[in-house]
C-alpha cells in the first residue's frame, strides 16, 4: 500500500483515480502530477514501483495538499467570520453562504427539523 502525503491510496484502483483521495487533488491535477512525475496513469497501485512512488511524492510536495490545505480553508472560514462578512455571518449560523433559497430546501446546511408530539391528554 502506496503512502503519500500521509493517505493510504487503495490498491486495486488505477494511479489516477487512487491520488484523488488525498485532500486538494482532484482527476485533473492527478493528471498534471502524473504527467510531470513522468508516471502511466493506468497502472494500479500494487504495480508501482518504489522510485515511482518518490517521484510522486516530489511531485505533490509542490502543491498544497492535506493538513495545509485544510488549515488554511479553515483560516479563510474564520477570518470571514472575525472581520463580520456577510458570508462569515452565513457560515457562524450554519445556513448556507453561497446565495441558496432556505425558506424550502438547505436542509444539510441549516439541519433537520424535528416535529413536537401531541401528547394523549388522559381523562
Amino acid at each position: 500500500m502506496a503512502r503519500i502525503a500521509g493517505v493510504d491510496l487503495p490498491r486495486e484502483k488505477r494511479v489516477e483515480i487512487a491520488l484523488t483521495y488525498i485532500y486538494g487533488i482532484g482527476q485533473s491535477r492527478s493528471r498534471e502530477i502524473l504527467g510531470k512525475a513522468k508516471v502511466n496513469p493506468d497502472t494500479r497501485v500494487q504495480d508501482l514501483s518504489s522510485d515511482e512512488v518518490s517521484q510522486i511524492r516530489t511531485v505533490i510536495g509542490d502543491y498544497k495538499v492535506e493538513g495545509s490545505l485544510r488549515t488554511e480553508v479553515a483560516m479563510n472560514i474564520k477570518r470571514l467570520m472575525d472581520i463580520g462578512s456577510y458570508r462569515g455571518l452565513r457560515h457562524r449560523r450554519g445556513l448556507p453562504v453561497r446565495g441558496q433559497r432556505t425558506h424550502t430546501n438547505a436542509r444539510t446546511r441549516s439541519g433537520k427539523r424535528r416535529s413536537v408530539g401531541v401528547k394523549k391528554r388522559t381523562k
